[in-house]
């Protein structure tokens, strides 16, 4: 009897895109944005709760670091996870996480429970995200992964978005608390829609390779083709390696990407959040009014998400490490330019957007870049590691863009977002990626 053995990847690399594909991009979607709601949570109703237990804007910081620490030990945990019970399992539990204890801060009763509930919330924010990631990669063909990786990954900004309306619009009247609940209440609704709908990688089955794990992969690619496998088929992994291990991160043939890649997002997440969190003190400071200063945020914002939609197109097309650097570049000439412009306000806001691609778009072409290092058994764990490293880095930008403002003034600030990009784009220098020294994922006959 011939048995032809096949990658599941070159399977679907070869099909459109169908319904099944799509409800879990759509579910991956939707756990993002409620990710970004919560996340952003705080931001909005910090004053309110600094408030409400008569704490000095200071003393808030310990309630950001504990999320911001959280979503690091998160990204870095789950994601190992993930690569060992399974997307759906490792998804579910992120979900259960920072639902159930955001709706607890709702009923916190001193600041110390905020921080320790705000810590255990952010290990399922930052834990969510590599495992949809994962997910969302393994069920996608390979020439619209960029695609299909952006759009899962805008609904973290736009839950942000959502979030921020709804804390202007029913703050007054639900306080900060209600805000929680809403934050908690949502994401347990989605945890039940999740269970009912959301399934597993059949890409994860096949690379635990367990006779029922292959018998459900079958199905669920059947499921996602509307047609029968033919019989002979047998899907393989491409690759064996030590399932969701971080020690396999660094076997020989992928220890120097790994260490670039972490270089890569460490530095640029230093950049950004230097960017983002500072710049409305930074345009004050520059002479404009605190109001208008807070524009500043939402063009960066903005000019993100519009940038990721072409971006997403183009990134299957090319070297994703080419567009990287050149994107690099961008960045440290827009921190330049940005640090001459002075008080010309068309010209700042004009940079300011502009940093929108050059420093913040990074986040969309390193996860895809991600895609094309790591195979399917160490995906998630890969991503994991890469965004933990990058949340230590927004940790440290949240820090350095206060120490380079008072040290250098706004030119000194502006210029302190050019270093961290520098780093990063020299260290896109060594990364490698699967295409460049794997062949191709092929249909083989053997005779049984």
């Amino acid at each position: 009897m011939k048995t032809a053995t096949q990658s599941l990847q070159s399977l679907l690399d070869n099909e459109p895109i169908r319904r099944r594909q799509w409800l879990v991009f759509m579910l991956c979607f939707l756990v993002a944005a409620l990710d970004g709601f919560d996340t952003q949570c705080i931001a909005y109703t910090g004053p309110a709760i600094a408030k409400a237990f008569g704490m000095a804007p200071a003393d808030m910081t310990y309630i950001f670091i504990s999320g911001t620490l959280g979503m690091a030990i998160g990204a870095m945990t789950l994601g190992s996870i993930g690569d060992r019970i399974g997307r759906r399992a490792a998804i579910l539990g992120a979900i259960a996480l920072f639902g159930i204890f955001s709706l607890a801060i709702a009923f916190a009763t001193s600041p110390a429970q905020i921080v320790v509930l705000r810590f255990l919330t952010g290990l399922g924010m930052g834990g969510a995200t590599p495992v949809l990631l994962a997910l969302s990669a393994e069920y996608s063909p390979a020439h619209t992964r960029g695609s299909v990786l952006t759009g899962v990954l805008l609904g973290l900004p736009l839950g942000a978005v959502l979030g921020g309306l709804l804390a202007s619009a029913w703050m007054p009247a639900i306080g900060w608390q209600g805000i929680y609940i809403v934050g908690g209440a949502l994401p347990l609704a989605m945890l039940v829609i999740c269970l009912a709908l959301l399934p597993e990688s059949p890409q994860f089955l096949v690379a635990r390779g367990r006779s029922v794990d292959l018998a459900k992969s079958r199905s669920l690619a059947e499921g996602i083709l509307g047609r029968p496998v033919p019989a002979g088929t047998q899907f393989v992994a491409a690759e064996k390696v030590q399932k969701g291990s971080v020690a396999a991160l660094f076997a020989p043939e992928y220890r120097m990407s790994t260490l670039a890649v972490w270089a890569t997002y460490l530095f640029n997440w230093i950049a950004w959040f230097m960017l983002l969190l500072w710049l409305p003190t930074v345009l004050t400071a520059s002479g404009l009014p605190a109001a208008t200063a807070a524009f500043g945020t939402v063009t960066v914002n903005t000019a993100f998400i519009l940038f990721a939609i072409p971006l997403s197109l183009v990134l299957p097309k090319v070297n994703a490490r080419l567009i990287l650097i050149i994107m690099f570049a961008i960045g440290i000439a827009v921190s330049i330019g940005l640090a001459l412009s002075g008080t010309n306000w068309t010209v700042v806001f004009i940079l300011v957007a502009a940093a929108g691609f050059g420093i913040g778009g990074q986040q969309i072409a390193l996860n895809y870049l991600i895609s094309s290092i790591y195979p399917t058994e160490l995906r998630a764990t890969g991503t994991g590691w890469a965004i933990g490293i990058g949340r230590t880095g927004a940790i440290i930008g949240s820090a350095l863009g206060g120490w380079f403002l008072q040290a250098g003034g706004v030119p000194g600030y502006y210029l302190g977002l050019a270093a961290p990009l520098a780093i990063a784009a020299l260290a896109m220098g060594v990364i490698r990626t699967r295409q460049a020294r794997l062949p191709a994922g092929s249909l083989s006959t053997a005779v049984h």
